[in-house]
């Protein structure tokens, strides 16, 4: 690349890199950005889950998200890249990825990432795997040519599927978080659909973040009510667990004693409105999938599924 017209020619025709591309947002971006008959490299660690991409024209990269040197090779040439850390498993896990992502993106010479963080990582500590989000949004930062975009979304509605079978075996929905606070709640298309337009209008200079705050805020109340009435069971309720109980469901559920207490952490940040947007709620930061029509689109039909194959 000897001069500004190569740099200038790759950021116009090079290709897209999307991360952790079988996952619920990065699907959505991958599908998005094919449809619209761009160049898309799609990334993970197992190439087998990318094929569905692959035969609408994407090419496949594998790589661990620790590995700097392969994700380096996977941003080359790219015009942008989707950068996001994979689903928590520790905390040192979560620095080892996000310093692979900052180095591959450095050394590759990418200039425009849309990087998928969270609302409340502004704050430094103390919230659980979003502290680990705060850190990565302060690594790419120090990427002095970089535009990056940290989209930091709200609480996914997905992780209420987390609940099926609670409701199941229990009759209820139960989580540590307060009966009344409201939070924003979003989908994960949202997300990936925000993520896409961005990509595609690069939009987005220097460092930025941007809150994607859902469609209104929810109290786990009023979101039970929403899945009792999506499924049937007016008499479903919310009950607020213990942070020991629900320490004890995760473990029981399979996470290490010590992923249970990142995730308590984070519960805990969310109750003490330590965890929290920023931003005024605004048509510019609000999404249109409300959580009713997550519940008839995603919830319920997850829900039969699983009575389905008990």
């Amino acid at each position: 690349m000897n001069s500004l017209k190569d740099k200038v020619a790759i950021v116009k025709d090079g290709m897209y890199v999307i991360l952790g591309a079988s996952g619920n947002t990065g699907s959505i971006i991958a599908n998005v950005l094919l449809s619209k008959g761009e160049k898309v490299r799609v990334v993970g660690r197992d190439v087998g889950r990318l094929q569905p991409f692959v035969r609408r024209g994407a090419e496949a990269f594998a790589a661990d998200m620790t590995d700097a040197t392969g994700l380096t090779k996977a941003f080359s040439g790219a015009r942008a890249a989707y950068a996001i850390l994979p689903p928590l498993h520790s905390r040192e896990e979560q620095e080892r990825q996000s310093d692979a992502i900052a180095k591959a993106v450095k050394g590759s010479g990418l200039r425009y990432v849309v990087h998928l963080s969270s609302y409340g990582a502004h704050v430094p500590q103390g919230t659980g795997p979003v502290t680990g989000l705060h850190s990565s949004e302060e690594k790419l930062n120090a990427i002095s040519d970089l535009n990056v975009l940290h989209l930091r979304a709200a609480y996914f509605m997905e992780n209420n599927l987390a609940a099926i079978d609670m409701i199941r075996g229990m009759g209820l929905v139960g989580h540590a978080l307060r009966p009344d606070l409201k939070l924003p709640m979003i989908a994960t298309r949202d997300v990936g659909d925000y993520a896409a337009e961005r990509l595609l209008d690069l939009d987005f200079s220097g460092k930025e973040a941007r809150e994607a705050l859902g469609e209104r805020d929810l109290s786990m109340t009023e979101a039970t009510a929403a899945i009792a009435r999506g499924i049937g069971k007016p008499d479903l309720r919310y009950e607020q667990f213990s942070y020991e109980q629900v320490r004890q469901v995760l473990v029981q559920a399979g996470f290490s004693p010590k992923k249970a207490g990142v995730y308590i952490e984070m519960f805990e940040a969310i109750n003490a409105g330590l965890l929290a947007a920023l931003e005024p709620r605004s048509p510019k930061n609000s999404t249109a999938t409300s959580f009713e029509t997550f519940v008839r689109d995603v919830f319920v039909a997850a829900y039969h599924t699983k009575a389905h194959s008990a």
